[in-house]
């Protein structure tokens, strides 16, 4: 391996655009070759960020041996695949989150990469952005006590089009999958594994959830109220209530600058944390850290935290009746 860590981007749609600008400006990180089964697709993305290679097939991309980890960035019914294709020909994957549609998918993904000592990890920036780092540190610390709640929204109003990906069932479509996933690890993160799950929805005519409400409870008794929606513009942001005071991670939470410390209803210190590019570039250096490190998943999201995650979903999906093919 160079010193150099090469590249290969699965899927070049909107999402890999973003992650190949990232890209460009990690040090060590080379956009070595990209791959779509639409060969104009991936030549139009070849001519914007000038990889070396250029392959109208995924089987290409992974048989490639100077490829030395592949970002899987497909939709996310094809997770799970095209994982496993990259896997098996002994690449080093991080792919997009939903890490897969259900907690079996994750299972074997996470088997086949321990088999064979290969890195793997689900694309949750989250977890790498500077303010997700403090307001662990503020919650190991106590300073807002013990947590007794946690409240999280993401919402967006999307053109409602049956036939995108939002809303296409076979492609994994639904408000849960796409942004729902962010509010449900943001209380995995600070609460851990809920004992109780309570879950509603508004389903649209190609099956999948538009709207999803979610209350998880705890065995100390705290509570989780999340939700999801395509509908409408929502705040975007979390609150975290403990016993002495409450944090604030503004909008947009998931990738969050800024967070604010209250004390009743009053602001006691706030901490502005900017990440650097549009927020991918810290997730890189962990994938390429890890990988040059010879560990073979980040200790900062462990594959556990995935399957946890995945499970949870699992959960939320039958309690509203959310069935993928």
């Amino acid at each position: 391996m160079s010193n150099n860590l090469k590249w290969g981007i699965l899927g070049p749609g909107k999402i890999a655009r973003k992650f190949a600008e990232e890209l460009q400006v990690v040090e060590n990180a080379e956009i070595y070759a990209v791959a779509s089964r639409d060969m104009d697709r991936a030549k139009q993305f070849g001519s914007d960020f000038n990889p070396s290679k250029v392959y109208g097939s995924y089987l290409e991309l992974a048989q490639d041996d100077e490829v030395d980890v592949v970002y899987v960035a497909t939709p996310h019914a094809f997770h799970f695949e095209y994982t496993m294709l990259c896997l098996k020909h002994g690449k080093h994957v991080l792919v997009e989150k939903p890490m897969g549609m259900n907690e079996a998918e994750v299972e074997t993904m996470m088997n086949e990469a321990r088999s064979r000592g290969l890195f793997l990890m689900e694309g949750l920036w989250t977890r790498f952005v500077p303010a997700t780092g403090k307001l662990l540190e503020l919650i190991n610390n106590k300073v807002i006590g013990d947590i007794v709640a946690i409240r999280a929204d993401f919402g967006f109003k999307s053109k409602m089009d049956m036939q995108g990906r939002l809303f296409e069932k076979k492609l994994g479509g639904g408000s849960l999958l796409d942004i729902g996933i962010y509010p449900v690890y943001l209380s995995l993160l600070i609460l851990g594994i809920p004992v109780d799950i309570m879950a509603t929805a508004r389903m649209t005519k190609t099956g999948v959830d538009s709207y999803c409400s979610m209350m998880f409870s705890y065995d100390n008794h705290s509570k989780a109220s999340l939700e999801s929606t395509l509908e409408a513009h929502t705040p975007i942001e979390a609150y975290i209530y403990g016993t002495h005071g409450k944090i604030k991670v503004a909008t947009r939470f998931h990738h969050s600058e800024r967070i604010e410390l209250y004390e009743e209803e009053d602001i006691i210190e706030h901490y502005d944390l900017k990440y650097s590019g549009n927020g991918y570039v810290h997730e890189i250096e962990e994938v390429q850290n890890c990988i040059k490190e010879g560990k073979t998943e980040s200790p900062r999201l462990p594959l556990k935290t995935s399957l946890q995650l995945t499970r949870i979903l699992d959960k939320v999906r039958a309690e509203i009746g959310l069935q993928y093919e």
